[in-house]
């Protein structure tokens, strides 16, 4: 197993895009760069304001950095951002990569009642700011949290985080909220790390604007470089030709204080790459494996600061190389270096994007749940239920909902329906749980030990998404990418509802139908997916536990290591 083939490609496509100038025509915010999508040229080049966010947001630091302070001289010590994907995955990481003396800071993206409530009870615990965060206003996640704590929280408890002339902009002038801080229309979500919803979340968590800026217009210079001498072009091309040359599993492997910075990138990659049929595959937090047990589907990027010294991955990745696995390691000085990855993995994704002959800038796909979990909430408010479809197969406490046209004969055990599933398994393919739970940690750790199950047993890279977050994410690339995933979708009855002020839904139905709609596009698109619902999340760990002991040791259709 060698790599030098791709070597070559990446430096066959670097010494291309130098004769073609694409540094000097992504910044003159050239669309014909991705003509290769089909799209329109000034259509795709209306998404490239994220290119000036290093320079113009420099002009706003005063702006964000006062309103944090006299929110703080106000007596809040605590910061809430009420968002989901592009608007969430910048502050979370913020949260827990910087450790500076600012603000507690926490982010809510989970519209599972137990998730809910655990966040408004700490929440009410002490003065807390919440940033509702949506570029359009009218994202269903941030209006019910919105909902949730203005049961409570007075108007000037909150400031809205949207693009001028947004629903919620209507909204927070109405209400008279705090603050109103504006977005740029011309910056897709998962874009935004260095727009106001990342940076106004970051202020008020205590983190030095200048200098995180300073870092992201450092990394602005470098790439604008010609393509071999540009961070952000030779990364894209790595990751580009690397999937078209079958290593398409780009393994992100980090360093305990950056693990957020995964599922930033992980949105970033799936959803701009993932579509018509093609796509990068992140796969991020995934248990470790001794590196002979590493399928030749993957590459790997190890990322890691230079005050952390993580020997355990830095082996792993050390021992892959010399199988022929292809490594890029990236080592930041700090955390305000994140400023400068921002932007490089932003300019590595697009152009990522002109490798795979995809627009990186929309998200086809994402729309089908949201359609899907519209038409099931609009049953619920003619009906007074949701459609509640028959399981393939039950037993005392599970319940197994499976697709036999695409998973085979109906299944007569829960752990044979899983079985069905994991024996679809053939060289090439990914497995991706998707958890429509609380993120708790005993819970978190039961997926994780199931991740290592399938890897161990069947080879395969595996992903971890809890809902409804992975639907902002990664949820582009299970519907609109290449169908070699294999997803199970796991749910359960909340332990106790929770009402949306106002709404005529609760919290436990809005998540029970973002799954069913997620579970129906899957199905719609042949996918092969197989949901699994417990009684109740703590009924889970143990329980799949023992299903999964049953189901594994599988006969695949094709060897994958």
């Amino acid at each position: 197993m060698t790599h030098e083939p791709l070597e070559a490609k990446v430096a066959e496509r670097l010494a291309l895009w130098e004769e073609e100038r694409v540094a000097d025509r992504l910044w003159a915010r050239d669309g014909t760069l991705w003509s290769a999508s089909g799209k329109d040229p000034d259509e795709v080049a209306g998404w490239l304001g994220w290119l000036d966010l290093p320079d113009e947001m420099g002009g706003r630091v005063d702006e964000l950095e006062h309103l944090a302070r006299d929110v703080r001289a106000d007596g809040y010590t605590r910061a809430a951002v009420l968002g989901m994907g592009g608007s969430s995955l910048a502050p979370e990481l913020f949260s827990r990569a910087f450790g500076e003396p600012g603000m507690e800071l926490r982010i809510l993206d989970s519209t599972h009642p137990d998730a809910v409530r655990g966040f408004r009870e700490w929440a009410q615990s002490a003065r807390t700011l919440f940033c509702v965060s949506s570029k359009s206003g009218s994202t269903t996640e941030p209006n019910a949290f919105h909902a949730a704590m203005s049961d409570f929280a007075p108007a000037l408890d909150f400031v809205a985080i949207t693009d001028p002339g947004s629903s919620l902009a209507d909204l927070a002038r109405a209400q008279e909220f705090r603050a109103i801080v504006d977005g740029r229309p011309d910056v897709g979500g998962r874009y935004s790390a260095l727009s106001a919803f990342g940076l106004l979340p970051a202020a008020l968590a205590g983190i030095d604007l200048g200098r995180l800026l300073a870092s992201a217009d450092s990394m602005a210079e470098a790439c604008r470089r010609p393509a071999r001498a540009n961070p952000g072009l030779r990364l894209g091309a790595w990751m580009g030709e690397a999937a078209r040359y079958g290593r398409d599993k780009l393994t992100v492997l980090t360093s305990p204080r950056l693990v957020s910075f995964g599922d930033w990138a992980e949105q970033l990659i799936a959803e701009s790459t993932g579509k018509a049929g093609l796509g990068i595959v992140p796969i991020v937090g995934e248990p470790l494996r001794d590196a002979p047990d590493y399928a030749d589907d993957r590459c790997f990027v190890l990322i890691s600061t230079a005050q952390e010294h993580d020997t355990e991955r830095e082996s792993l990745s050390a021992a892959v190389k010399g199988l022929g696995h292809p490594v890029t390691r990236i080592d930041l000085e700090d955390a305000y270096a994140l400023g400068g990855e921002f932007l490089r993995w932003e300019v590595a994704t697009a152009a990522a994007g002109v490798v795979l002959g995809v627009d990186p800038f929309d998200q086809p796909n994402v729309q089908e749940s949201k359609d899907a979990t519209r038409r099931l909430l609009d049953a619920y408010g003619r009906d007074g239920s949701l459609p509640a479809p028959a399981p393939s197969v039950a037993e005392p406490g599970v319940a197994a909902f499976a697709d036999v046209a695409v998973l085979g004969d109906e299944p007569v055990t829960v752990d044979g329906a899983l079985r069905a599933l994991l024996e679809t398994a053939t060289a090439g393919d990914y497995c991706a749980i998707l958890a429509y739970l609380p993120r708790d940690p005993d819970i978190d750790a039961a997926l994780q030990e199931v991740r290592g199950s399938i890897g161990r047993e069947i080879g395969l890279a595996t992903a971890l998404g809890f809902g409804p977050r992975f639907l902002h994410s990664t949820g582009q690339l299970y519907k609109g990418g290449p169908p070699t995933g294999i997803y199970l979708q796991i749910t359960a009855e909340p332990r106790r509802d929770l009402p949306i002020p106002g709404w005529e839904e609760t919290f436990g139905t809005l998540i029970s139908a973002q799954a069913l709609g997620d579970l129906e596009s899957l199905q719609q698109r042949g996918r092969r997916v197989l949901r699994l619902h417990f009684g109740q999340p703590e009924d889970v760990p143990g329980q799949l536990g023992s299903l999964m002991a049953r189901a594994l040791p599988v006969a695949t259709h094709a060897e994958t290591r």
